[in-house]
């Protein structure tokens, strides 16, 4: 038989990609449910800055009030209201639309003008507070989000439930992506996939013309399904090492953040892990980390290698057009830790309203930038939607 005929084409190779309810659990899938978001008002989430505005310069900071309204959408209102165009305006993270959001904007906004921006509220977006900065706000520049989250007519013991919040509070949990960066039934996933894999070579899987791929061509297109592809790669590796019980361990070549900090760090191939650094992984003060998959930056002084390496590349090459398209178009690869842990986790158990003898509760925590409120929801329950 032909070489060329017993080889699979990259491009039209099925690829099945599962949903986030097949991924591993810290502790144990929950046998806790609660109903979520019946109400925008129970989940609320407010992004705090991190940092001081100097109350001059050219952007205004726009603290926003948005109730059922995407982060994109309150952007194209703020053009629209002021004829700026969008490139011109900032923020850092985007927040969930259905909910009860207050977060920064910033709009390249001559001083003077502020009173054009009254045209962009309504009763589902308000700005509170207007205030004046010198640089543009990039994504990423906060430094955590604070969240109310009531979750309704809770079924299962009060015993359990707090039981599982004290677990969470003390060991963390799986820092995974949520369910917005892959689109409804992973569609996000599904068109990043096809138009990587029309710019692949049918037959060796090596890069063609990408201008004969449907590359989207809005860049905010493009960052979003490239963010898809690496967050699901990453889902899936911290998952496989769940499975295997050593996501909050160290493994021989792992790669090391420091909490809080986009700074990272590995042990040399003949350094040895030792108490200390052992302590501080059990003091939350480090965390191991996981690949956002794309080219090696040479640069880059802290690689995974050994163990920790063969364990990601036997990941990611499950994906192979995946991998082989953000390499192609250019992304580097960057790191994630695997774990979380919430900030100031508190509760308070309220009567439910709905349902004879059923109760609420409401949870208070913050979280750093990156991680996801529904990622540590997952750990506690089963979440249903309203009138489930």
């Amino acid at each position: 038989m032909p070489e060329n005929s017993t080889k699979q084409s990259i491009s039209s190779a099925a690829q099945t990609f599962s949903g986030l309810d097949t991924l591993a659990f810290a502790n144990g899938k929950p046998k806790l449910a609660a109903t979520f978001k019946q109400e925008f008002t129970d989940f609320r989430v407010d992004e705090d800055l991190g940092f001081d505005l100097c109350e001059k310069g050219e952007h205004a900071y726009l603290w926003v009030e948005k109730v059922d309204r995407s982060t994109v959408d309150v952007a194209k209102k703020l053009s629209e209201a002021t004829g700026v165009h969008g490139s011109q305006i900032g923020y850092s993270g985007m927040k969930d639309r259905r909910a009860e959001t207050r977060q920064w904007f910033s709009i390249k906004l001559p001083a003077g003008r502020e009173a054009q921006l009254r045209g962009c509220e309504s009763d589902s977006l308000r700005i509170v507070e207007i205030h004046r900065n010198s640089r543009k706000l990039k994504i990423g520049s906060h430094r955590s989000n604070h969240f109310q989250v009531l979750l309704r007519d809770c079924e299962g013991s009060r015993d359990e439930f707090e039981q599982r919040l004290a677990h969470i509070d003390a060991s963390g949990v799986p820092n995974y992506f949520g369910s917005q960066r892959f689109g409804r039934d992973l569609s996000n996933i599904k068109q990043v996939q096809s138009w990587m894999g029309a710019a692949l070579d049918a037959g060796s899987g090596s890069v063609i013309d990408s201008s004969a791929a449907s590359i989207p061509k809005q860049r905010f297109k493009r960052s979003m399904l490239f963010s898809a592809a690496r967050s699901y790669l990453f889902n899936q590796l911290l998952s496989h090492r769940l499975e295997r019980g050593n996501w909050n361990g160290y493994l021989h070549g792992d790669v090391l953040n420091l909490n809080g900090t986009n700074r990272s760090f590995a042990l040399g191939a003949e350094d040895e892990w030792d108490s200390v650094l052992q302590q501080r992984l059990e003091d939350f003060d480090i965390h191991i980390t996981g690949p956002l998959p794309g080219e090696v930056d040479p640069k880059d002084k802290y690689v995974s290698y050994g163990e920790a390496a063969d364990i990601e590349e036997a990941v990611c090459k499950q994906f192979t057009t995946l991998l082989a398209g953000l390499r192609h178009f250019g992304l580097k690869t960057a790191r994630r830790p695997l774990r979380f842990r919430p900030i100031e986790l508190n509760w308070e158990w309220q009567q439910s309203e709905q349902i004879q003898g059923a109760s609420n509760l409401l949870l208070d925590f913050s979280l750093g930038k990156g991680a996801y409120a529904t990622s540590l929801l997952r750990e506690l329950c089963v979440t249903r939607g309203p009138g489930q």
